[in-house]
């Protein structure tokens, strides 16, 4: 078994990285994003790269991740576990720390040496303002290199979190190859919206308060095979 969750991810998207992978909505913005598997991997390789390169991180290294759902979230947490970081769960001492815009008061609850802060934006823009002791994620992230080959091994961390995954996409239904319809507000879960259905080999459209009117459409136009409880 890999035993980092970035391999498992690269694994997935290896026979066709051009295919729609992952696809957000927000329906309180009508925002829609869509990325290949390519695409959201050069996403993971610069963040990998940012933290192995800029911050000399690596296994051993812990994150926090102070964000909800979103593309840009899964482009950060598959960074941080390709360079072999653990994802805290609880507050306390880590090596980075990733934070939305409007949450990032909740970092006083964390020690960190280096902070980053997230507008979340459509588009992918830096933030217009930058809050005080955080540096801008897209602004750092986009000047480190498209790919990221290393893959250091993850450790027991790692391989729990897939076991977990993996039990997951059971319990959910999840088989391969499925393109599985996320209410992320009801899944906010990152094991739910992104490692079941990326251990199962399965693609996603997460959709963020979804409006009920315009599901039956999106199943249909985005051709879902299945729908989270």
């Amino acid at each position: 078994m890999a035993d980092n969750i970035a391999r498992v991810f690269a694994d997935a998207i290896a026979t066709d990285p051009n295919r729609p992978l992952l696809t957000w909505y927000d329906d309180a913005t009508g925002e829609r994003t869509e990325l290949s598997g390519a695409t959201l991997a050069n996403w993971v390789a610069k963040t990998a790269n940012l933290l192995t390169d800029e911050l000399a991180l690596g296994p051993g290294g812990t994150a926090a991740v102070l964000l909800p759902p979103h593309w840009q979230t899964a482009a950060v947490l598959l960074g941080c576990w390709a360079a072999g970081l653990t994802v805290a769960e609880q507050p306390g001492d880590v090596d980075v720390l990733f934070a939305a815009a409007d949450r990032v008061a909740e970092a006083d609850a964390w020690s960190a040496d280096e902070r980053y802060a997230l507008a979340l934006h459509p588009f992918a823009l830096p933030l217009r303002e930058v809050p005080a002791g955080f540096a801008d994620y897209v602004t750092e992230v986009r000047v480190h290199g498209d790919h990221f080959g290393a893959y250091p091994p993850g450790g027991p961390a790692h391989t729990a979190l897939i076991e977990r995954a993996r039990a997951r996409a059971a319990e959910l239904g999840i088989s391969p190859a499925d393109r599985v319809l996320i209410d992320v507000d009801r899944h906010p879960d990152p094991l739910d919206w992104l490692l079941a259905p990326l251990t199962a080999n399965a693609t996603v459209v997460l959709c963020a308060h979804p409006d009920p009117t315009l599901l039956p459409t999106r199943q249909s136009t985005e051709h879902t095979t299945h729908t989270l409880p």
